[in-house]
Parts: C-alpha cells; structure tokens; sequence
C-alpha cells in the first residue's frame, strides 16, 4: 500500500482558496444575494433569518481561522487538513442554513 503526501505548500493554498470564497459568502454579501433574492427584489425577513446562519458559520470559521493560523505560523503540516474540512464545515453551514432560510 502506497501512501501519497500532499505538499504543504498545496495543503496551504486550498485552505486559503477556501477561506477567500467563505469570506466573500459572508462578508461580501454572496450569501444573502444567493438565497434571499427574487423576481420581485430581496425579502427583508429572509435577510434576517440569514444573518443568524452567518452567525453560526462565522463561529465555524473562527475555528477554520485559527486551525489554519497554527497550521502556517507553527509550521504544523498536520493541521491543513482540518483547517481544510473547518473550512468546508463553514461552507456547508451556509449552504444549508442558506436553504432553509429561504
């Protein structure tokens, strides 16, 4: 059984790409265009029920945040991985908290 590493300097660049289209999703007002607006304009009530899905998601990404901050400034490798899932832990909160609020 053969194992394949994957280079550090890769583990790093997916858990910033990831990072970057998490942030845009929350900060950059992705995820309330993509879920809260209609034909008829944006809804004001789905807009609420979205922001506590940020909520929610942000605390997953400060865990992404600082699992990927150990991982590059302390030189642990083994950590990108989880910073990597945190990361899609964030995405996916969004996603389907996204969903539901509709």
């Amino acid at each position: 059984m053969t194992r394949t590493v994957v280079p550090p300097a890769i583990q790093a660049a997916a858990s910033l790409l990831l990072a970057t289209l998490w942030g845009f999703a929350v900060f950059g007002g992705w995820s309330t265009q993509a879920f809260c607006t209609t034909s008829l304009g944006p809804s004001p009530d789905c807009a609420d029920r979205i922001a506590s899905v940020v909520a929610l998601s942000v605390l997953v990404g400060v865990v992404a945040a600082g699992a990927t901050g150990v991982a590059w400034l302390g030189r642990r490798e083994s950590l990108y991985g989880a910073a990597a899932v945190a990361w899609v832990v964030a995405l996916v909160v969004l996603f389907v908290g996204g969903l539901a609020a509709r």
